[in-house]
């Protein structure tokens, strides 16, 4: 482990995926021994500074901001990996991108393709290395139906579908927004399922076979009215 290069991680937001995030760069090397890049946790950054500071505690990160401009700022950053409410990650990743870090963001992108294509464009004039985080293109299933389809075996792709079920918000008494629940505010993640959760189905459908041209779809809302944690 001592010869391998040094990735330091800049870590923005300590939520499920924040754990999520740095549960997976604590064990890369367990199951990637050839990888010839380690992660180092070296700071962890959230606006509470009692709870990011346990936060850094318990899963080893070196230090910890509750300024996300300062922890960009580092020069012991590498990769700033984007953990936040989807409203935020525009203005993160492009000032990470200017500032010459690899982006590391969370998936949706963005809210709207408008606030997602300033990011497109930071990434490419920084020219850095960055990722969204769609992780079920690196499922082992996925890894093998993507070979398979590149080298021909499986002919031309006519058909694929895809169901992601989830059923925790089905629960009309679930409220919408708040630290917990701001997936379901429009005003932070930009849409509902569709951006959470359907974005992983359609990213799939592209890593496997390409862009698409045409949509035709119905949506429906099952829930039509939910209390709000901040208002009530």
């Amino acid at each position: 482990m001592g010869s391998k290069k040094q990735i330091r991680i800049g870590l923005i937001g300590y939520g499920f995926m924040g754990r999520t995030h740095s549960n997976a760069y604590k064990r890369v090397g367990d199951f990637f021994p050839e990888l010839e890049y380690r992660p180092v946790l070296k700071a962890v950054c959230a606006r509470n500074k009692e709870r990011v500071k346990a936060f850094a505690e318990q899963w080893g990160y070196e230090s910890f901001e509750t300024d996300w401009k300062i922890l960009i700022a580092r020069d012991d950053i590498d990769a700033v990996d984007i953990c936040t409410p989807n409203n935020m990650h525009a203005q993160i990743a492009i000032a990470a991108a200017e500032a010459g870090k690899m982006v590391l963001c969370e998936k949706p992108l963005a809210r709207t393709v408008a606030e997602a294509q300033p990011m497109v464009d930071a990434v490419e004039k920084a020219g850095v290395n960055n990722t969204v985080w769609y992780n079920y293109r690196r499922i082992p299933a996925v890894t093998l139906a993507k070979q398979f389809i590149d080298a021909g075996k499986l002919g031309q792709i006519f058909h694929y579908r895809a169901n992601f079920l989830q059923d925790w918000t089905i629960s009309p008494e679930l409220p919408q927004g708040g630290e917990g629940l701001w997936r379901l505010d429009n005003d932070a993640a930009g849409s509902g399922v569709t951006g959470d959760l359907l974005a992983h189905c359609i990213d799939t459908a592209m890593w496997l076979n390409g862009g698409i041209k045409d949509v035709s779809a119905v949506t429906e809302t099952f829930i039509k009215e939910r209390v709000h944690t901040a208002s009530g």
